[in-house]
């Protein structure tokens, strides 16, 4: 695109209209992914800041190979994922064993039809290890091996946050669907 490509140029040229430009274009796109890794709206928003900041100091290494767009949201993910890692120290533990431990034949809403904002709020409230690996796995599209090694963590306990991430859900919709008359 031509209009894209020159905002890019005037961004790699440091003009503060074309970086507004850029922002007011993508922030909501972006945002939308923040909330996704974050733990709340108030860390997305940091997220997202910190964000900008990488994107426009290193705008001028885009080789505009594959999507700007996906260029960005690469930004955006490891992002959340390095405040991920800072925030470690202050996550509380869960037991997830007995939190989460439900029966495998409640996995089936066949007849349930969940708004998008029931599904987000059902994955907001997972732990955040295992929503940063419910969103890498499920959302991104990235294999086990892949989140272990962005996560530092074994692809083993990719594997098992992944499932007891499902779990939590299945647990959660399944409240929900009773809560809410669904059980046709």
């Amino acid at each position: 695109m031509v209009g894209e490509e020159q905002l890019i140029r005037r961004c790699i040229q440091g003009e503060p209209s074309a970086q507004k430009e850029l922002y007011k274009k993508y922030a909501a796109l972006l945002m939308g992914i923040c909330l996704r890794y974050a733990p709340d709206r108030p860390a997305a928003q940091d997220i997202l800041q910190e964000a900008f900041v990488k994107i426009f100091l290193s705008i001028k290494d885009y080789a505009a190979q594959g999507s700007f767009e996906g260029w960005m949201k690469r930004i955006v993910i490891n992002t959340a994922i390095t405040s991920y890692h800072k925030n470690l120290k202050h996550r509380h533990h869960y037991d997830v064993d007995e939190m989460y431990d439900i029966p495998a034949e409640d996995d089936s809403f066949d007849k349930a039809d969940f708004t998008r904002e029931e599904l987000l709020g059902v994955i907001n409230r997972l732990p955040q290890g295992y929503k940063m690996v419910f969103n890498l796995f499920a959302v991104e599209g990235l294999k086990h091996r892949e989140i272990a090694e962005m996560l530092g963590i074994d692809i083993n306990t990719s594997k098992t946050q992944f499932l007891r991430a499902r779990k939590f859900i299945i647990k959660e919709l399944n409240k929900l669907q009773k809560m809410g008359g669904r059980d046709e």
